[in-house]
This record gives C-alpha cells, structure tokens and sequence, in this order.
C-alpha cells in the first residue's frame, strides 16, 4: 500500500482578512510552506505570509487547470490550496476528489457566496435554486429559468460574458418584468458591492469580475397602458406555476386568434378556456363580442376574472363547469348561438360531443378552432367536422426563440402545436 507522506489543505475564504481564519487554519498557514492561490487572491494571501509567518514560502499561481494539478501532485509536504466559500460546492473540490485520493484531501469551507449574498439581502434562502455557468454553457440556466422560481442564485462566468448571457435569457424569455436583478460582487470582501439592475438597461463596465447574480421574483404592476394591441406577452396572463397548460402560448395564440377571423359583432364561446388566454385577448380586439368562458377545472374561474382584470375586457360570464353538464341542463341558449367556438381542454369524447350539438346551430362562415398535441384523435376530430359540413384545415405549428449562450445563440423549440379549423358551409 502506497503511504501518503502529505496533504492537501483546501480552505475556503470569504475575507482577506487573516485574522478573520480560525486560529487553527491561521496556525496551519504559518506552519505550511507550499501554498497554492488562486491569481485574484495572489497578492492578499503573499500579504498574510510577510506580516504573520517567519518562514519561507513557496507560491503557486492557481487556475484551476491541469498545472495545477500536476504541481500538486508533485509536492512531497503538505499543501495549501486556498479556495472561494465552500470548494465543495460549484468549486474545485470536485476535481480534487477525481485526482486525488480522500485520504489526501482535507477540506475547511467557508461560508458560499450564496450564502452571504441571501443574508446581505436579508431573504429567506431554503427556496432558492443555485445554477453555474462558470466554465459552463447556459442550457441549465434556460431550464431553470422556464420554472420562474422564486429566487434564483447563478454563479456568472466573466469570460464569456456571463452576466450579458443572464440579462439576454431573462428577455428572450419575456421574463424581464417578473425579477429583481443583483449582482454582488466581491461579496464578504473589502470591495463588496450589492447593486440591483433594470434588465432592459446596458449593464455598467465597472462590474467586478468577481461576482455572482441573485434573481429575486417580484409582483408583477400589469398597467393597462403597457399591453399592445394583439399578440399579448405571456406574462401579461396569470397562471398557476403547476399548470402551464392553462395558458396557450403566444405563438399559438396568435395564430388561433387569426384563424377564428373575428367579427366585430356576436358571440364567442371559449371552452377549456384554462386561464383565458385566448378568448380575452379575441375580447380585447372585438370589445363588442359576447365572450363566454367555461373551465371545469376548480378555481378557474377566479384566474380568468383576473386575467380579464388586467386587460380591461368584460366576459359576459365564465362558468367553472363540465360543458357536459352545461349541455344536460339543456337551458344555456348562448351556446346555440356561437358564431367562434375555440375547442380547448377536454377529451376527444368531449370534443366529438360539442361539435355535433353546436354545429346544427352554426350559420354559413362560422369557425371553430380546436388546438391539440394529440395527434391520435385529429382523424376523428376531422372527420366529425367534415360530417358537419365543415371546411377543414389543419396547420403544425412549431416555432423556435433563440437564446444567448456562451457561443453565441441557438434555436430552442417550442412544442408543437396542430391547429384544427373548421369553417361551416352552410
């Protein structure tokens, strides 16, 4: 069996100040000759070795890269290798464990960054979620930031523009109104900076290299003012964060919203209506339709209130029913008198159901409009509508956002969507 003749020290700090080092770390720093530093601490640490140690030391410039390693592994007494928080988490740690044996290996963690920027900020950080593009693409990031969590922590990699990569995401995603963005730099040091950014602003070019990103959600203020005319941001409509399905995404919606052909008079039925998207927005363009929402599913009743809250239309009613139930009562005229009917959440039974009581009812121009990602019951669907005397089309429609990654940018699909439409002939 080999024996291991020294050790690797890896201390974590979050201050130059040696003082601010456990008596026992102070007493092994003294003691130990080789000692590897990190180049944005070199100066500081070869301070601590002049004013606190009488002996000599040997420096090494550290980069975390294969000469670090190999100077390491070269040393035959024991070595310091000086690290940022906790090198157990998102730092060196895990390379060491891979080159080295954990006999070898003695590991001292500080406070992490995260840590610190939470209590600087003084919020709650056992919610939080903590990504890495250091030395990393920002695939993980775009993953995370499509779950909009409440607060997200993200060490930056200033060598490929880190924080750009953070800010252009927030906005590809059409989530700049929905965070707090901070970035503190140099936390627990003696430079320390705590700043919060606009997101639609260039960033400044005095931002240390030295800094991570804290992206904290906030309440969104939906003004009236700020909505545009057609093709409604996502954000604009609220929604319940375990549900995305409730809200059918923009690129969707506007193609749906354009296939119904909307008239300025009559009424529109939007059935799965999920949190309203669609026909609010139909309602925002036609303020003289007649809208009428139903979803079976509890509480949306109350989202769809809201979401016309916020866009200042008026839904002549919305009913948190089964449209089954709506259809057995035998007694809601409205439906028989749909000049639009949007098709939405419920199943192919269902669907089958609402095409063939509504459309004996339905005049010559009329349109239906059913979204589906169920290729399997598109057959079924399409020759219902043609039974009906309907004229059918049916679209795919994919589309892509770009998003900024270290390289440059790429293509992020989302999903695929086929758009059933049919238009009665007499």
């Amino acid at each position: 069996m080999t024996q291991i003749i020294r050790k690797v020290h890896v201390i974590g700090i979050n201050s130059f100040e040696f003082n601010e080092l456990p008596f026992k770390l102070q007493k092994l720093f003294i003691e130990t000759e080789n000692i590897a530093v990190p180049d944005s601490y070199f100066a500081n640490i070869k301070l601590w070795a002049k004013n606190n140690a009488k002996n000599e030391k040997l420096f090494f410039a550290s980069r975390s890269d294969n000469k670090l390693i190999n100077w390491l592994k070269s040393q035959k007494s024991d070595v310091i290798l000086f690290s940022r928080g906790d090198p157990l988490w998102f730092g060196i740690g895990r390379i060491l464990i891979e080159n080295f044996s954990k006999e070898e290996l003695s590991f001292y963690p500080s406070n992490t960054c995260f840590q610190l920027a939470f209590s600087k900020l003084k919020i709650s950080w056992q919610e939080a979620i903590y990504v890495s593009i250091h030395g990393r693409d920002s695939t993980k990031l775009i993953e995370v930031l499509k779950t909009k969590p409440l607060s997200l922590a993200i060490i930056t990699d200033s060598k490929n523009n880190g924080l750009e990569i953070i800010q252009n995401n927030l906005l590809e995603l059409n989530l700049e109104n929905l965070y707090e963005f901070w970035i503190c730099e140099e936390i627990g040091f003696k430079n320390e900076k705590i700043r919060k950014f606009n997101l639609k602003e260039k960033l400044p070019s005095d931002i240390s290299n030295l800094n991570i990103a804290v992206l904290l959600r906030k309440e969104k203020d939906h003004v009236e003012t700020d909505i545009p005319l057609f093709g409604l941001k996502d954000d604009t409509f609220k929604t319940f964060e375990d549900r995305p399905n409730l809200l059918t995404k923009r690129e969707v919606r506007i193609q749906i919203l354009a296939d119904l052909e909307l008239p300025e008079n009559g009424t529109i039925w939007d059935i799965g209506a999920g949190c309203g998207s669609i026909g609010l927005e139909a309602l925002k363009l036609r303020p003289n339709l007649k809208l009428f929402c139903i979803d079976k599913r509890i509480g949306s009743k109350e989202l769809i209130s809201e979401n016309a809250r916020r866009l200042g239309v008026s839904p002549k009613d919305i009913f948190e029913e089964d449209v089954n139930n709506l259809f057995n009562s035998n007694n809601i005229n409205s439906l028989r008198e749909a000049k639009r009917i949007i098709i939405g959440g419920c199943d192919k039974k269902t669907k089958l159901r609402i095409i063939n009581e509504l459309s004996i009812h339905m005049n010559c121009g009329d349109i239906v409009a059913i979204p589906l990602i169920d290729i399997q019951t598109i057959k079924d669907l399409r020759d219902t509508l043609k039974g009906n005397n309907f004229e059918v089309n049916l679209n795919l429609i994919q589309t892509y956002k770009s998003l900024s990654i270290s390289e440059g940018i790429r293509m992020d699909p989302n999903n695929p969507v086929f758009l059933l439409r049919g238009r009665k002939l007499s």
